[in-house]
């Protein structure tokens, strides 16, 4: 109890200084220090890992070489939770511990009875990754957030209604067979379903806040919703991450057999074989004398860390520090205990999996610049080790920065002291940099990151998009093979085929004065490293359009075998006179399936415009983008001839409707929103069926 009221006192007292180095960072990080041309070539010292002899030594510690600030601004899903929609990670290359696994495009498995269904768009093949929906091609497991207003990016509501629902995937009879209700007072993490469908576990962070009191009857900080504003914002809240295991053996009857909770906020996680990792970070700081250590709950057994198991390293200095634990949870055995492994650190930023090691990052910054420090602990198992600990100079933009290929660790980064630009850099199993390439794109900044074998695929922006192929096959001097330049730019690669990539990203135009930015699909060529082209693009026009696979490449659908490309998309018309023109095969001005306007005919808008829904395309090196069709769950009632939302008003308060994943098993596409699973045939995409989520 002590433990508890004093960490509800310290993170109420805490907002203060939480403002403060916020502000002190950002002077820092503005003004920075000495010009300097490149990053400099000698890299902040390391030395081993060590750990605290005491809770003194450990207060003592904090004081003396941090801010002792708390400038920790939670997870993922507090941002979430609280109102403001986080980035999401994002995935890179597939290669993985010293061996050569292929970075597989398009992963699918089969059922028993032969039909081949899609499997989660992750990173390294073998380690799956956390989403909102899985299946074993027959039943679909789901995450549904929805709430009555249809805000549901808006923060916390009280109307908020969280579910896991178990869905009968049968064509001929699609329903809903079980419903595992969770409480609004969480934020939803994800799903993984272990091999033989048996076991799911659901992972999810709980808060208790302190909102505004009543005064006369009346919130006194009311939101738009009339809700009551949290007093403090997500990282001074209570906070816990669970992890819930459920025995889905009887998919009519879902049995929780484990509840493993811990204090701090989600961070991220993977599953390997029957085994799950997942991290977890809260404040690390010394308040009134005391410090809040980490509490572990196993079922009805809770301790906190002893101060004496916090592993520390004198890396570079952070700002402020975090208790960073690191689990592993054996889904299989609910009789084996996890293990956990704290490490103070400072916050942590990305994180990459392969299959024999966890990597994590965290920004820093010195005299020299700004710098990321990583650790890496080896996984076997439930077992744990930290093994190793360096920094390379810049900052990763996402987990697709990095990678792991026979025994070396390959990161991007952006670094920017009076100069900006881009590197990679090569480290051994110590995390010693044995190799690197810096000045990449000086004064551009760094959009998206590919890893795949001895290549790396780089896309930087400042007007126009250059396409950097790397050629890494030696690892102590990688170098520049090709370059190309295309407007626009893309902000996620993925793996077609081993000599050809996807570029997902956007394309700004002016055209009568309007500016357009519009989400544009590329196909590049990478057969010739010193030669890369652009063979094939789509763009989707209007105003402003968009996907959410931008940032959520687990948004994303793309299976080689079957020449299936599937994305969310968003379309904003905003007031314009447009004439349609012959399409060329690479634009469309209005979702095509509503009726299109003949050819040469001016369309005059007078309202705006909305759509959300999913493209589906066919997609090959000889073809090109084909759409096929779109599919959408907005109430066709409120379309107007062109297939459009009018009204911005039930446009925002449909966003329970929005289309947020999508896979298929055998020949049906399922695409998936908060509010309803639909059934379309892959063929011609004749809507098959419907199932509600509400």
């Amino acid at each position: 109890m002590v433990q508890k009221e004093v960490r509800k006192k310290t993170k109420i007292y805490g907002a203060v200084a939480v403002l403060s180095a916020i502000i002190l960072v950002s002077v820092i990080y503005a003004f920075g220090s000495s010009p300097t041309l490149f990053p400099p070539s000698q890299t902040p010292s390391v030395v081993g890992m060590k750990t605290f002899s005491s809770l003194q030594e450990l207060k003592s510690y904090i004081n003396n070489t941090s801010q002792q600030s708390s400038s920790f601004s939670g997870g993922p899903l507090d941002s979430q939770f609280f109102g403001a929609q986080a980035p999401t990670p994002a995935p890179a290359s597939a290669q993985s511990g010293t061996g050569n696994s292929p970075n597989t495009p398009g992963t699918f498995s089969v059922t028993q009875t032969g039909e081949s269904y899609s499997t989660t768009n992750v990173q390294v093949a073998g380690v799956d990754e956390l989403d909102t929906v899985k299946t074993d091609g027959q039943y679909i497991y789901t995450v549904s957030t929805t709430q009555n207003t249809g805000y549901y990016y808006g923060g916390y509501n009280s109307q908020t209604s969280n579910a896991v629902f178990i869905i009968s995937a049968d064509p001929q009879n699609p329903q809903v067979i079980s419903k595992i209700v969770l409480g609004n007072d969480t934020e939803p993490a994800g799903l993984f379903l272990s091999a033989d469908g048996n076991k799911l576990v659901v992972l999810a962070s709980k808060y208790q806040f302190y909102a505004y009191p009543l005064i006369g009857g009346v919130i006194a900080m009311p939101n738009s919703e009339g809700i009551g504003v949290p007093m403090i914002p997500a990282y001074q809240a209570d906070v816990y991450t669970y992890i819930n295991v459920y025995d889905v053996s009887n998919k009519a009857n879902p049995v929780l057999t484990r509840n493993f909770t811990v204090s701090g906020s989600y961070f991220d996680s993977r599953m390997i074989g029957n085994y799950v990792y997942a991290v977890v970070s809260q404040p690390a700081m010394d308040y009134n004398n005391n410090v809040t250590l980490p509490a572990i709950y196993n079922g009805n057994n809770g301790y906190d860390i002893a101060p004496t198991s916090v592993y520390y390293a004198d890396m570079v200095v952070p700002s402020y520090y975090t208790f960073t634990s690191f689990f592993g949870i054996n889904i299989a055995d609910d009789t084996q205990q996890p293990t956990n492994m704290t490490v103070m650190m400072g916050g942590a930023s990305t994180m990459y999996v392969s299959q024999n090691n966890m990597y994590v990052t965290y920004p820093t910054w010195t005299d020299g610049g700004q710098y990321t420090s990583i650790y890496r602990v080896s996984i076997n198992g439930t077992q744990l080790n930290f093994e190793a600990q360096g920094n390379v100079p810049g900052y990763t933009i996402n987990q697709y920065s990095m990678d792991e290929y026979n025994g070396y660790f390959r990161v991007a980064t952006n670094w920017y002291n009076t100069t900006q630009m881009n590197n990679v850099y090569v480290l051994n199993s110590n995390l010693t940099v044995v190799g690197k390439l810096e000045g990449l794109a000086q004064n551009e900044n760094l959009y998206a990151v590919r890893f795949m074998g001895d290549r790396a695929y780089l896309v930087t922006f400042h007007q126009t998009d250059p396409f950097f192929v790397l050629d890494l096959s030696n690892p102590e001097a990688p170098k520049l093979a090709g370059e190309l330049k295309i407007p626009g730019y893309s902000s996620f690669l993925q793996p077609y085929d081993e000599n050809h990539v996807i570029g997902l990203g956007s394309e700004t135009s002016i055209s009568s004065g309007m500016e357009s930015n519009t989400l544009k699909l590329s196909l590049f060529d990478v057969t010739d490293i010193n030669n890369p082209t652009e063979i094939a693009n789509y763009v989707v026009e209007g105003n402003y359009t968009s996907s959410m696979a931008l940032n959520d490449p687990k948004a994303l659908l793309f299976d080689l075998q079957k020449q299936l490309l599937v994305i969310p998309v968003s379309i904003n018309n905003y007031y314009y006179n447009t004439v349609v023109g012959n399409n060329t095969g690479s634009s469309q001005i209005s979702p095509p399936s509503a009726p299109a306007p003949q050819p040469g005919i001016i369309v005059a808008n007078t309202n705006n415009e909305y759509w959300q829904g999913a493209y589906v395309f066919n997609l090959s090196v000889n073809g090109g983008f084909s759409l096929k069709g779109t599919v959408t769950h907005l109430n066709s009632t409120l379309l107007d001839s062109q297939g459009f939302m009018t009204d911005s008003s039930a446009y925002y308060s449909s966003q329970n409707d929005w289309i947020t994943r999508s896979l298929y098993i055998g020949n049906t596409l399922y695409t998936i929103s908060n509010s309803e699973v639909q059934l379309n045939s892959l063929t011609d995409l004749t809507e098959i069926g419907q199932i509600s989520l509400t």
